[in-house]
């Protein structure tokens, strides 16, 4: 049997994991602590004795990249095949962990009844402390009936860590480049040029509306013989000087019109 297995990199306090493949589905997702990766390897010699184990990057690279998107908060869900090796109890308890919802949790207890093995509770937690396919069959989602964090083979500062990514991204959408990309652009073109509010003050450099009245009107109409717009665009420059144009009397405008 060929194992192809790659290590990755995870945010802390998770480290790397260690993750391994048959031909049939994901067998291992595992927190490597401070094993080699031969000692990590040879842990799981019983249970694969004539298994030929492969490194292979380019194999397991979209799996690694689903891991990451989770710890993004943009993949909530794994819908990959699993081969795990374990006992048909252990088979059954692995099942009902992977249908535990995002963001959610469930007590052992709460999994022994959803097995259909109520007085199971003490076995469940053991079965999900043997959990092989970490993050990926959550078994981090199960917690004692008193609401604490127990019996994580990980540790429980990699629960208390998984459950928290999880409760900050619950509530967000799956993500769509393009829309989010669209909305960006639509909201920073509205801020540049519609400023809200009272005291809202235009972006720097962007055109803006004045009304040409006065001597400032007169003298667009002697250069051009026709009457000057009511609004004309202009820069910041000219916005600038506009309340010197204002300034001037009507008396001054008609003046400067008699001039030949």
């Amino acid at each position: 049997m060929r194992i192809l297995y790659h290590v990755m990199s995870a945010p802390s306090p998770l480290g790397l994991l260690f993750l391994a493949a048959t031909e049939r589905g994901l067998r291992y997702v595992e927190f490597m602590d401070r094993r080699s990766l031969k000692r990590t390897i040879a842990a799981h010699a019983a249970d694969n004795p004539d298994a030929a184990w492969e490194p292979s990057v380019r194999e397991l690279r979209p799996l690694a990249e689903l891991i990451e998107k989770y710890f993004c908060g943009t993949q909530k869900n794994f819908h990959v095949p699993l081969d795990p090796v374990g006992t048909e109890h252990q088979r059954k308890v692995w099942q009902a962990l992977a249908s535990i919802p995002y963001g959610e949790t469930r007590s052992y207890g709460e999994i022994a009844k959803a097995i259909g093995e109520p007085r199971s509770a003490r076995a469940v937690g053991l079965a999900a402390n043997q959990n092989p396919i970490a993050i990926v069959v959550p078994c981090h989602r199960v917690i004692g009936a008193d609401g604490k964090l127990v019996g994580y083979s990980g540790g429980l500062p990699r629960k208390k860590a998984l459950l928290a990514i999880e409760g900050r991204f619950r509530a967000l959408q799956d993500v769509d480049g393009d829309r989010v990309i669209e909305q960006l652009h639509v909201k920073v073109r509205r801020t540049a040029e519609t400023p809200r509010g009272k005291n809202a003050r235009p972006v720097r450099g962007a055109t803006r509306l004045r009304p040409v009245t006065g001597a400032a009107r007169a003298k667009v109409t002697l250069a051009t013989g026709r009457l000057a717009p009511a609004r004309v665009a202009s820069p910041p420059a000219a916005v600038a000087a506009a309340p010197k144009a204002r300034a001037l009397s009507a008396g001054a405008a008609r003046k400067s019109l008699r001039r030949p």
